[in-house]
């Protein structure tokens, strides 16, 4: 290990008005499974040291894999020509190391290789059998430990360990020339434990089914309806619709159309909404962000209005507040950002149930897929992969090929029902060419109307 402390002499000096040292050791196995044989098996380990420099407001940024302290100590030299010269005595003041309330049980480095494959395998031959209408099947299994260590300039000195594991079933299937497809995921902040007999068979038969059911459901039509987002389509409409628009760096940049909207009703009261990556084993999960900042719970709405924004230490500084704990990267190759991390709109009281049978014509969705958002303008468009009619308070036949149309503001202000449930969904958000980790989460929502994509 080099001389952080060292380092930090040569960074703090001069006019920065902060600069943090971000030292990472990470290793992973990524395995891609397609057309019953291993594309891809990769068991790699990278570590390496960023810094970073703050000036009045521009960020300075440089990275190594050497730890070799005078090397980096050159390095943060070549950074200073960028503010004034000079070092300044510094000490650290506060050590912090991880806390979580939970336990790995199987930490993934600690599993062998073959048992990893043989995981992949099985799912694979399980899945062959359970429809001859199957003709694609990819599985991508990848589990990572990031090792990290984070020095900043008012002497906070922090460490941290994150675990993550995730499996991804792909499935494409063909019947009478149609074609369709159906994904499901598994993941967080857990170890190889995350994938129990039970709870694989589960993820194996939900994309099965949901890929059965596209095979033979009815077109969707175009037009407006009453829309039922189910909890279990997870919070891709909140993490897209409104979560990019809350962090600071798009709101109060002028990139979105929540900006300079704090106190203001921009949603339902029936609405709150909140990031928090203090919740246990989800996959946006962490004790402190990569600035070194604590995990905290932020809330963005409450009962409709808006109360706050993502916040990093650099747009904490540039605009006099103080950071949420948000500020995230990828590695240490990339300058930390503001980033979501669970984001998750809190359940309210209505019956999921009784939400349903309160639609007499609409549409129930249980699963999103991809989709876009306007940031600025706040428009979407979204997939839906598991989607079906209601009919007189009734769920109905199955829909294909539809897709979610709107504008989250006016969507989150027109929500008039909030269910007692909660769902969460996974995935690897991307923002400014780096990708971190996130979960989102929402209770079942009624939506008076929406415009649906689909056939004439």
């Amino acid at each position: 290990m080099f001389e952080e402390e060292v380092v930090m002499r040569v960074l703090k000096g001069g006019n920065s008005v902060f600069a943090d040292i971000f030292t990472e050791e990470s290793s992973y196995v990524h395995l891609h499974f397609e057309d019953d044989r291993f594309e891809k098996i990769e068991r790699e380990g990278e570590k390496g040291v960023g810094l970073r420099i703050v000036v009045p407001w521009k960020t300075f940024y440089a990275c190594t894999t050497s730890f070799d302290t005078a090397e980096i100590k050159e390095l943060a030299g070549k950074l200073k020509r960028f503010a004034e010269k000079g070092e300044a005595p510094f000490q650290i003041r506060q050590r912090a190391f991880p806390r979580y309330d939970f336990e790995i049980v199987e930490y993934p480095e600690n599993v062998p290789l073959e048992r990893k494959l043989s995981l992949v395998r099985r799912i694979n031959e399980d899945i062959r059998r359970m429809d001859a209408h199957i003709r694609q099947v990819r599985i991508v299994y990848r589990d990572s430990i990031q090792r990290v260590s984070i020095l900043t300039s008012d002497g906070r000195s922090v460490r941290d360990e994150r675990v993550q594991s995730l499996l991804s079933i792909f499935l494409v299937g063909q019947k009478d020339g149609e074609v369709q497809t159906a994904y499901e995921a598994e993941g967080g902040f857990s170890g190889f434990e995350l994938f129990s007999e039970e709870r694989v068979a589960a993820l194996v038969e939900k994309t099965v089914t949901r890929l059965k059911g596209l095979l033979s459901a009815r077109e969707a039509e175009r037009g407006r309806k009453t829309v039922v987002l189910a909890s279990e389509a997870g919070g891709t409409m909140i993490h897209e619709a409104i979560g990019h628009g809350l962090e600071a760096d798009l709101a109060l940049e002028g990139l979105s159309c929540y900006k300079g909207m704090l106190g203001e009703r921009v949603a339902s009261s029936l609405v709150s909404v909140v990031d928090d990556p203090t919740l246990p084993r989800k996959r946006g999960s962490y004790a402190f962000d990569d600035e070194g900042v604590a995990a905290q719970r932020t809330v963005l709405v409450e009962e409709g209005v808006l109360r706050g924004y993502l916040f990093d230490r650099f747009h904490a500084l540039k605009h006099g507040t103080k950071s949420t704990g948000n500020g995230r990267r990828e590695s240490f190759r990339f300058k930390p950002i503001p980033r979501m991390s669970n984001t998750l709109i809190l359940p309210g009281k209505d019956d999921p149930e009784k939400i349903i049978s309160s639609v007499e014509d609409g549409i129930l969705v249980v699963k999103m897929g991809g989709g876009e958002v306007d940031t600025v303008t706040g428009d979407f468009v979204f997939d839906i992969q598991e989607g079906y009619l209601i009919k007189g308070g009734g769920k109905g036949e199955m829909v294909k090929n539809a897709t979610l149309m709107g504008n989250g503001p006016k969507v989150l202000k027109a929500i008039d029902m909030v269910g007692s449930d909660l769902g969460f969904g996974l995935g690897t958000c991307g923002k400014d060419g780096q990708g971190v980790p996130v979960s989102d989460a929402q209770p079942t929502l009624r939506i008076p109307e929406l415009i649906i994509g689909g056939r004439e």
